[in-house]
């Protein structure tokens, strides 16, 4: 009879248990989440800015407070410090502020580099909690204001800057067709603009003893030779050839035939070598008349695209004029436009000038920015490049026609960058007066027009270098600061590499033939006016000009 009782008894309450929970699920009581304690503040050199900071030294003292007391030993591991690419920066670490506080203190830091820092879960407090979230402090050095290279007189700095940039389209030029290769890294991809920028290097180099008069004659025969036999398409040769075959590289899917405007660029080049080597022995005489044959070739007037008052970049023998983009002006292409017009052969008439280029005085601006008025072209002048490409040749001093005076264009352009990039409306980390400069060029993963109204931080020295001509005191300022202060960092084998970025510790190892070309021909126009003297003297190109509506002291 006890036992019947015990078993009832066990099977109600099993019963009755199992009718609390609404179901016939076992009861499992909830386990309580982990402690944790939270991150409470951060002071960098005894400033809160968030959790990136610029511009420190060396040896910054970081003081991370937290809710909780610290243990001191789970630091390791935990907490750590490494550069952008990883390894690992010693420091030393402390507590204070009744252990809420961890302290970190870096050795020595380099100069012009970010640190990461940081503080994992992992880290304990002295209850043994975990951290409630992971956190991450990057830190920017400054530049040392150390000189890197010893000083040299500015004349000197401005030779040495041409003759190892001129080292870009010698030591560097294509073996085979003597042209300049579109990047450091392009093999056998020559292009033909920049090859123009690249000839009138040559002549630089030449008059400044970089080279023998012999050896650069011996360079533009070759080139010449190459490019007799070279692509074209109506005279005009692709933006990129094949610098053994002479075949075109097509530089999109469309972009496979002519490139009118990289064409002027080269012819512009052409001309001045042509001016240049004016000797009455049989090799100049030849190099002269061959000039001539290429120069003449170009069917400047057929880009006119069934004679339209307008010429056009692209066309290709596959797609015709698909690309279907006119060349109207403010920008880089004045340029194309003079040779076109000072063509013995398929010239254009000023009407072409004015409705397409100028778009009857559609392309004339007038207003001002940071206290300077600009008399053409979009708002704040747009990338740098468009006062440097046509006026390698052409000399904007005392230059005008109907639109504008081109000298007031370029200095006015130049200083516009100037004033935009010392006044820093964006706050990038390293701007100022002596560091400018936004044109086309690499940046970090990819590559853009830089300008005040497209600036993505990074500086490119050919901006402010190759506007020596405009804005002789700001521009030395920044070679000064580029080469002294930041020294191999942005100084290599073919002079200074394309870009940099102090916002984001990033530095080019590129050159490109469009941008080192600028700096060695618009510098030597700066001291000597050489590559504006012998373009300018081309009797095709005074007449052309002159029928343009120009005039100038140098026609």
């Amino acid at each position: 009879m006890k036992k019947n009782y015990c078993f009832i008894l066990i099977l109600s309450i099993f019963f009755f248990a199992c009718k609390k929970g609404g179901s016939n699920d076992p009861v499992i009581d909830p386990v309580a989440p982990p402690s944790t304690y939270a991150f409470a503040d951060l002071k960098v050199n005894g400033t809160y800015n968030g959790f990136t900071y610029y511009g420190l030294n060396n040896t910054p003292v970081v003081k991370i407070t937290f809710s909780s007391p610290i243990n001191l030993s789970s630091v390791s591991g935990n907490i750590t410090l490494t550069d952008a690419t990883g390894n690992p920066a010693a420091f030393t670490s402390a507590l204070e502020n009744n252990d809420n506080t961890v302290v970190i203190s870096p050795s020595a830091l380099q100069p012009i580099t970010k640190y990461i820092l940081n503080i994992n879960t992992g880290l304990l407090s002295k209850s043994g909690n975990k951290l409630q979230t992971a956190i991450t402090v990057t830190l920017i050095t400054a530049v040392d204001d150390t000189d890197k290279f010893a000083r040299i007189t500015d004349e000197e700095l401005l030779t040495l800057v041409q003759k190892q940039t001129f080292k870009y389209f010698w030591d560097f030029g294509h073996p085979v067709s003597g042209l300049a290769r579109e990047r450091n890294t392009s093999g056998n991809t020559v292009t033909s603009g920049g090859s123009g920028f690249g000839i009138m290097a040559l002549i630089t180099g030449i008059n400044r003893n970089f080279i023998s008069r012999a050896d650069g004659l011996a360079q533009m025969q070759k080139i010449v030779a190459f490019l007799k036999t070279a692509d074209r398409f109506h005279g005009a040769y692709p933006h990129w050839l094949d610098g053994n075959t002479g075949k075109v590289i097509p530089f999109s899917v469309k972009d496979n035939g002519g490139d009118l405007v990289e064409t002027s660029f080269l012819m512009a080049g052409l001309i001045t070598a042509r001016q240049y080597f004016n000797g009455t022995d049989a090799a100049e005489t030849a190099l002269r008349a061959d000039i001539n044959t290429i120069y003449n070739g170009v069917e400047w007037s057929w880009y006119r695209k069934d004679n339209s008052n307008t010429l056009y970049w692209h066309w290709s023998p596959n797609y015709n004029w698909d690309m279907n983009l006119p060349i109207k002006g403010w920008n880089e292409c004045l340029i194309t436009y003079v040779m076109a017009a000072s063509s013995p052969t398929y010239s254009i008439p000023k009407s072409v000038y004015d409705a397409g280029w100028a778009q009857n005085g559609a392309m004339k601006n007038g207003n001002s920015y940071y206290g300077v008025q600009l008399p053409l072209g979009t708002a704040n002048g747009g990338p740098l490049f468009f006062a440097h490409y046509s006026f390698m040749g052409i000399n904007p001093t005392g230059l005008t026609d109907a639109y504008a005076n081109y000298e007031s264009q370029t200095k006015a352009h130049a200083l516009i960058n100037y004033n935009y990039c010392k006044a820093n409306p964006l706050g990038n980390y390293g701007y100022g007066e002596n560091c400018w400069g936004l044109t086309a060029s690499d940046i970090q993963g990819g590559y853009t027009a830089s300008s005040p109204t497209n600036d993505v931080g990074t500086i490119a020295p050919t901006a402010a270098l190759a506007s020596m001509p405009y804005t002789p005191t700001e521009s030395m300022q920044a070679l000064r600061y580029f080469y002294y202060k930041l020294g191999n960092k942005t100084w290599g084998d073919y002079g200074f590499y394309d870009a940099f970025s102090l916002k984001d510790q990033w530095f080019a190892t590129s050159t490109l033939a469009i941008d080192q070309g600028p700096i060695v021909v618009m510098i030597e126009n700066y001291r000597t006016k050489l590559i504006w003297n012998l373009f300018m003297s081309a009797p095709e190109v005074k007449a052309g000009m002159k029928n343009l509506g120009f005039s100038s002291p140098n026609l």
